[in-house]
Order: C-alpha cells, then sequence, then structure tokens
C-alpha cells in the first residue's frame, strides 16, 4: 500500500452551510470534488495524525462510496483509528453519541438530512467536533479558505473495507473499527428514560403508537428501541428498511412529506401517538390522535414536564430556542426561572450554551429538538421524551397539550415555505423587506402596530462571537411577529421561509386552527414582502 499524493484544482462552491456541505449527488460525484473537500477538513481541523475520528452516513444514495474514499484519505492523512457504522449506517445523534463516549476528535457525517436522495437527489458532507456538535463557524469558514486554494489530495492505494461485517481491519496503519449502528446510542437512551414505565404504557393494549422512518436512518434504532426494547407489536415502526432513495419520498417529518403517518393518525381508528423522523435521524415530527404538535409547542411541553424524566429530574440549567421558533418556550422559562436563549438558525449555536451548562434542552421551530446529552438535535429521544411524559400523566396527547396551553397560553404559529424561488427573486424581495425597517416602528397594519423590525444579530454569551444577518424579524406591540428567511439547506434555488405567530391568553380561543388563528398576520407578511408578487408563487410550498 502507498499514499498517493494527487494533483488537484479548488471548486469555487464549497462553502459549508448551516449544516455541512450540500449539493446534488452528481456535483459530489464529480472528479476530485468530494476529495478535495475532505482534505479541507483533514488541512483545517488540526493535527489528525494518531486521531480517533467517527464516520457514517444516512445511507442515501453515494454513502458507500464515499465512506471507502474518505477511510482512504483518513489514513493517508495519518488518522489513527476510524469507527464507522455498520453497512455505512450511522445517525447524526448516534455519530454524536459515539464521538462523545469514546473521546474522538471529532466525525464526519454524511447527509443531506431531510433532502431527497437517490441519483438524482442530494447528498451532504459535515464535521462534527469533539463535544459531538456541528462544527463552529470558525471552522467552516477554515474549511472554505482552505478550499478555495488547494492544490492536492493524499489518498491511500488500498482495497475497499468490508462495511457490513462487525470488528476491526487495518488500512496501511490506520485502525478501521466497523460498529454496531445502534448499541451506543440505545444504552445512552436507557440512561434517561425510564424504560420500564414506557414499556408499560405500549404493551398494556389500550395504548397503540405509530413510528415512521421513511425509509431513512432511523429504521434500524426504532426497530430496536421501539419494538425489542419497548414491546411493541411488530409493524409499529413504518417504512423501516433504509433506502438509497428513501423510497421515493422526501424524508422530511412534516405534515406534507409524513402524508402517509399524518393519514393514519388523523384517520379512523387511529392510534393514539404518532412521530416520524427525518433522513438523518435528527428532526422529528410528534401527532396525537387527530393533533398535530408544532416543534415550538413540543419544547415548551418537554420542558415544562422534563422533572418527570429520569436524566432531567433535577431540573433544567436553562432553555435555548432558535429564533424563529415560537415563544412558547420563553413563557416556561420564565415561569421556572431560568434562562431562555434566542439563537440564530443552526444547531451548532446551541453548542456553546450546552458545554458552559447554561441550557440543558434545546429546540428549533424545523422540528429539530435536542438536549445536552449529545450536541446535535434527536429526533428519536423527543419521542421516548414524549412516551415518557405520557406514560407518567396517563393523558392523551391533545390533554397534554391542551392542559400546556391552558397555563401558559397558546402560541399560534406556522411556517410557511416557498420552495426553489429564483435567486434574485429571493434577494429582491429580502431587499425590499429590509429597505422598511427605517420607517417600520409604529406603522399600523389593521389592529396590529410594528413595535421593531431588525436583521437578527446574536453575540454568544460564551465566546463573545457575533453572528449577523440572521433573518428579519418584525415584532408588533402584542408580541406577535413575522420572520422572514433564506433558507441554508437546499440545494437549488432559494426557499422563503415565512414564520408567523401570534399569542393568544384567553383558553376559549384556543381551539382554532393555526392558519385561521394566524389570518391576519398572513395577509400582513404578504403586504410587507410582496410574497406572491415577488415570487409569482400563490401560496406556499409546504405549511407547517
Amino acid at each position: 500500500m502507498k499514499i498517493q499524493t494527487i494533483t488537484t484544482q479548488p471548486f469555487s462552491d464549497q462553502k459549508p452551510g448551516t449544516s455541512g456541505l450540500r449539493k446534488l449527488v452528481s456535483v459530489f460525484q464529480q472528479p476530485h470534488y468530494l476529495e478535495n473537500f475532505i482534505q479541507s477538513t483533514f488541512d483545517s481541523i488540526g493535527a489528525v495524525q494518531g486521531q480517533t475520528l467517527v464516520l457514517g452516513g444516512d445511507g442515501r444514495y453515494y454513502n458507500r462510496p464515499a465512506i471507502q474514499i474518505i477511510l482512504k484519505m483518513a489514513a493517508a492523512n495519518g488518522v489513527g483509528h476510524i469507527k464507522v457504522g455498520q453497512g455505512g449506517i450511522l445517525s447524526t445523534p448516534a455519530t454524536s453519541c459515539v464521538i462523545r463516549k469514546y473521546n474522538a476528535m471529532g466525525g464526519i457525517v454524511l447527509s443531506a438530512s431531510h433532502n431527497p436522495g437517490g441519483p438524482d437527489g442530494d447528498f451532504g458532507v459535515k464535521y462534527n467536533i469533539s463535544n459531538g456538535g456541528p462544527a463552529p463557524e470558525k471552522v467552516t469558514e477554515a474549511i472554505f479558505a482552505r478550499s478555495k486554494v488547494i492544490d492536492q489530495y493524499k489518498l491511500l492505494d488500498a482495497a475497499d473495507i468490508d462495511l457490513d461485517t462487525l470488528g476491526q481491519s487495518k488500512m496501511g496503519d490506520m485502525i478501521v473499527e466497523v460498529i454496531d449502528s445502534v448499541e451506543d446510542y440505545a444504552q445512552l437512551m436507557e440512561s434517561l428514560f425510564d424504560f420500564d414505565q414506557i414499556r408499560q404504557l405500549i404493551t398494556r393494549g389500550e395504548f397503540r403508537l405509530c413510528v415512521d422512518s421513511m425509509h431513512a436512518v432511523t429504521g434500524p434504532y426504532a426497530h430496536a428501541l421501539f419494538e425489542k426494547r419497548l414491546g411493541a407489536p411488530a409493524g409499529t415502526v413504518l417504512n423501516g428498511i433504509p433506502l438509497e432513495d428513501f423510497g421515493g419520498g422526501h424524508p422530511d417529518p412534516n405534515l406534507v412529506y409524513a402524508h402517509d403517518l399524518v393519514e393514519i393518525l388523523f384517520g379512523d381508528d387511529a392510534p393514539d401517538f404518532g412521530a416520524a423522523s427525518d433522513g438523518d435521524g435528527d428532526r422529528n415530527m410528534i401527532l396525537g390522535r387527530k393533533f398535530f404538535v408544532t416543534p415550538s409547542d413540543s419544547l415548551a411541553v418537554l420542558a415544562a414536564n422534563a422533572t418527570l424524566v429520569p436524566g432531567y429530574k433535577d431540573g433544567l440549567a436553562g432553555i435555548a430556542r432558535s429564533m424563529p421558533t415560537s415563544q412558547a418556550p420563553d413563557r416556561v422559562a420564565a415561569k421556572l426561572g431560568i434562562d431562555c436563549y434566542e439563537t440564530p438558525t443552526g444547531w451548532k449555536f446551541f453548542g456553546n450554551l450546552l458545554d458552559a451548562g447554561k441550557a440543558t434542552l434545546c429546540g428549533e421551530e424545523s422540528f429539530g429538538t435536542g438536549s445536552n446529552h449529545i450536541r446535535e438535535k434527536d429526533g428519536l429521544w423527543a419521542v421516548l421524551f414524549w412516551l415518557n411524559i405520557l406514560a407518567v400523566k396517563q393523558k392523551s396527547v391533545q390533554e397534554l397539550m391542551q392542559e400546556h396551553w391552558q397555563t401558559y397560553g397558546r402560541n399560534y404559529y406556522s411556517r410557511h415555505d416557498y420552495e426553489n424561488v429564483a435567486i434574485d427573486r429571493a434577494n429582491t424581495l429580502m431587499d425590499q423587506v429590509r429597505a422598511q425597517f427605517p420607517t417600520m416602528k409604529g406603522k399600523q397594519f389593521g389592529a396590529y402596530e410594528v413595535e421593531y423590525a431588525d436583521d437578527f444579530s446574536y453575540t454568544d454569551p460564551v465566546d463573545g462571537s457575533v453572528s449577523k444577518n440572521q433573518g428579519f424579524r418584525i415584532g408588533f406591540t402584542d408580541g406577535s411577529r413575522i420572520v422572514y428567511r433564506l433558507s441554508g439547506t437546499g440545494t437549488q434555488g432559494a426557499t422563503l421561509r415565512v414564520y408567523l405567530e401570534r399569542y393568544e391568553s384567553d383558553p376559549t380561543k384556543h381551539h382554532f386552527d393555526a392558519q385561521d388563528g394566524l389570518a391576519d398576520l398572513i395577509k400582513i407578511a404578504d403586504e410587507i414582502a410582496q410574497i406572491r408578487v415577488l415570487t409569482g408563487m400563490e401560496k406556499p410550498t409546504v405549511i407547517t
């Protein structure tokens, strides 16, 4: 075996977004493209010689070939030991778990999360640091800077590794250890939740659940946790075999793309509880019988009931939410007497708060929830958290949610996504909204008076770093908000996200559908941004 030094030229488009580098599969398949980015990563993260790394992905198309390339590059760059998930499968939360458990230097996650897969779909790569969390901006910026000048990469001339057989082998001087993808993560879950109590809830015969893995990475995890360890009947887990194209579906757990699960939970003889997870396992959607829980409300409910769960029985240090997430968790934090931090979108912004002990639970409105047990959002963790609370309180999902609103009030909330908007149109829209900021304070829109309008900027309370241009906020005097953002998780065009929020304290007015409760704000959002005119779209692509 010999180390090859291969001459290359930079690509100009390898700037990582909020969750790593995401492009079409065909882009990653270009000669040198993946290799350039991986070598730029190795060159930027510090000395990797003799270090341990973790490697795995969500099983999407190109996952296995990419792993073989990365293994050969790691060996050529002097990495000492790589733990890789069996079959190349390792969910994002499990990757974080394994990094932390074995004190690895970091890990490489191959996923485009909730984006479609297959030969014509998307692929992605991101680096996680030693705390198990996504690389902070200073690291991703260094990787991008290196990618713009890279002129060579290293590759070991070696045979491929058998990814399907557990155990250790050698690739040059590097140990490659194929690990059970599920075991370490399952052990961590058992340490946090009362599995005996959840098992009693599931097996008593009166409570039924349905978990949709959407042919993505959580299938093996869900089978192991719910059907084997917790005793749920066979068939509880739907679409539980990971497929390279996710069965032709879109592995995004929302009311549109998880339509099969939604039909089951809103149909005749619906089960009591339903949940879906995304491509790489870090997102979740929670449903009750004929009832949808918004991710913002989910975070608030978990926070309000955290002490019922063994892993959080001593209470919370604080809560953190992304800026577009509704302010429902803020109300729980205020009652508990703890801080609630508002961060930019992107899980990496929670890492410092978790490491510093300032926050225990974190959440994003984009169906991501997590805690200090790892440094990623965690879909199945959220499902187990909900089941543990339901087992203790012996209430339905809807009853638990209504009880919460009775105590804290309801934050009517929705996100409207306009996908694949032409970049120039999207930028024009945002520019025109920004231009209104200086004259917007005090302006009246029907019953709503503008209190502030800004482009959100975040100063990290731990390291003092500043992140600017994180989304437009328009706040009204009654606490309602409209937020506009261009998403950084797509690979084609732009996705305009519009977030709408209105607080209602009157329990007699908590029963409306969210879109009805937000109807006035929806009209105002279009009036301010001229969404239909500038996007050419009469309605959102996705409403959640």
